[in-house]
């Protein structure tokens, strides 16, 4: 295991997983609640998707989300910048 890796026991849709990362014990329990209660959410919408559909989708979701989110802070460090030289 890498330097500074931690390994993080989660339950999620049921399944036991092993999760391997830097981030803090709270931080990953919080990512696994947002994904069990998201999960949730696909299945209640959807009550006959299948497990894998339902996490392609959660996944698909997640990375809209992040490119939404690069966008937002990518505008607003261009408009800072803008700001700073017209000051």
């Amino acid at each position: 295991m890498a330097e500074g890796k931690k390994r993080f026991k989660a339950r999620i849709n049921g399944k036991n997983y092993v999760i391997v990362g830097d981030s803090t014990p709270e931080h990953m329990k919080a990512v696994v609640k947002l994904v069990n209660q998201q999960l949730d959410e696909i299945k209640e919408m959807l009550p006959t998707i299948s497990d894998e559909r339902a996490a392609i989708l959660l996944a698909v979701n997640a990375v809209s989300d992040q490119l939404y989110k690069a966008a937002e802070l990518k505008e607003t460090k261009q408009e800072n910048e803008h700001s700073n030289k017209t000051e």
